[in-house]
């Protein structure tokens, strides 16, 4: 194999907030591409400031390791993604995009998309809903206004939270959903999620610290609203951890190091009885066309990140108020522009 990497910085439509004030106006991504003979399978991997993980980085181990990376006598995704997990142990981002390059790789080699590979329908798909994040109220009902959809993701973590989700339930009758980022303490999200309930939110995302088990405890016992771990659910090993402490868990993909990983992460997930929703770094299309494939395994899924981008690498991915749509294209699906 010959691999290939190319360092992109997309803006977004609007500067993107979260709770704690972390604003970015761009997303810096890792395009890589792995190819065999005349066949080229391509991944992504966002840089996330959270998770100490730069683009610099990711460059840094890939030509520390190239010669590793490509000598590898690939036949199968599970079997490289095992070589990868050992050659490169401290970057699951990076993992995360040569994982899924050799998952489109593997598509192409055998002509079908993920989805057919995996055997999976796409009857009763669930749809993507759209982000909000945290602005003036002003400013989030006029991004509302400006991309009627059936779901909204709501970004919250301020003193401000019951009043901006009051304002936003008065401009429509769409699914709510919020997302704390771990921006709520025990007693915050007990009194903000009864409140949230009766304002028609559907559930209630990463509510506390990531290392919170004992309020996520009480909270669990307690809450009126489906909790769903995000920031604490990171790799597969956290998935039995979130049991009895969360209804369900958002996969991110470059988190938890790949679409193989993944795979495993829902089959444990539906072992516990937990929801599973798939959800985005703001990826481009070719990170969110890999999460598209998973949609007919999915309950909840959030993979609105070519929506929230003023410009984008390439093509796949369509959506119909909220309904993903992909191509017949093999591998993830996917037309590099």
């Amino acid at each position: 194999m010959k691999l290939h990497y190319h360092s992109i910085n997309l803006p977004f439509q609007y500067p993107f907030t979260i709770s704690g004030g972390r604003t970015k106006t761009h997303q810096p991504s890792l395009l890589v591409a792995l190819q065999l003979g005349n066949l080229i399978g391509y991944g992504e991997a966002p840089a996330i400031t959270y998770y100490n993980i730069t683009i610099e980085q990711m460059i840094a181990d890939i030509e520390q390791k190239k010669t590793m990376i490509e000598k590898f006598a690939f036949t199968e995704p599970e079997r490289y993604w095992h070589y990868l997990h050992h050659l490169l142990p401290k970057n699951p981002f990076l993992v995360c995009a040569l994982d899924m390059a050799a998952w489109d790789l593997y598509g192409k080699m055998k002509a079908q998309p993920l989805s057919k590979l995996w055997n999976t329908e796409w009857i009763n798909t669930p749809v993507t809903d759209y982000t909000i994040g945290i602005d003036t109220i002003e400013n989030m009902v006029a991004k509302m206004k400006a991309k009627p959809w059936p779901v909204y993701k709501i970004k919250v973590g301020t003193e401000n939270d019951i009043e901006t989700i009051t304002e936003l339930r008065k401009h429509t009758e769409a699914v709510f959903r919020v997302d704390a980022n771990a921006g709520w303490t025990l007693e915050e999200a007990l009194q903000k999620i009864l409140q949230l309930k009766q304002l028609g939110v559907e559930l209630v995302e990463q509510p506390l610290a990531k290392d919170n088990w004992d309020g996520m405890k009480v909270l669990f016992e307690q809450s009126a609203l489906p909790l769903f771990a995000d920031e604490s659910c990171v790799s597969e090993h956290d998935v039995e951890k979130c049991h009895n402490h969360f209804h369900g868990i958002n996969i991110k993909l470059t988190k938890c190091s790949g679409i193989t990983p993944a795979i495993r992460m829902i089959e444990k997930a539906r072992s516990l009885n937990l929801k599973v929703m798939m959800g985005c770094m703001n990826e481009s299309t070719v990170g969110s066309a890999a999460i598209a494939q998973f949609i007919p395994q999915l309950d909840f899924v959030d993979m609105d990140g070519p929506l929230l981008l003023a410009q984008d690498i390439a093509t796949g991915i369509d959506y119909d108020f909220g309904k993903v749509m992909i191509t017949d294209v093999p591998g993830l699906g996917i037309k590099m522009k």
